[in-house]
């Protein structure tokens, strides 16, 4: 399975190469994620992490960057399957 390295084309490699990559990525995500178990998740991952307020009063700023992130992630999934079923 490709890592976070080999997404980002290095230097003097194929742009399509890459493209490929990103395409595979996103083909897997649409794969897991809409599968019955892979559709349940996705659906605790967003009532989890995106559901919920970012910032709570009397919290620590930080959390809300924190919070942030973890959304960031369910969105990024849900960006790939899109992404997925158009091509």
């Amino acid at each position: 399975m490709p890592g976070w390295d080999e997404l980002e084309a290095p230097v003097g490699q194929d742009i399509r190469d890459a493209q490929q990559v990103r395409d595979d990525l996103n083909r897997l995500v649409l794969r897991v994620f809409t599968s019955e178990d892979g559709a349940k998740l996705l659906e605790w991952l967003e009532q989890a992490y995106v559901d919920v307020p970012v910032a709570v009063p009397g919290a620590d700023p930080s959390y809300a960057f924190f919070a942030d992130g973890q959304r960031s992630v369910v969105r990024d999934i849900k960006a790939r399957i899109s992404k997925a079923r158009k091509l």
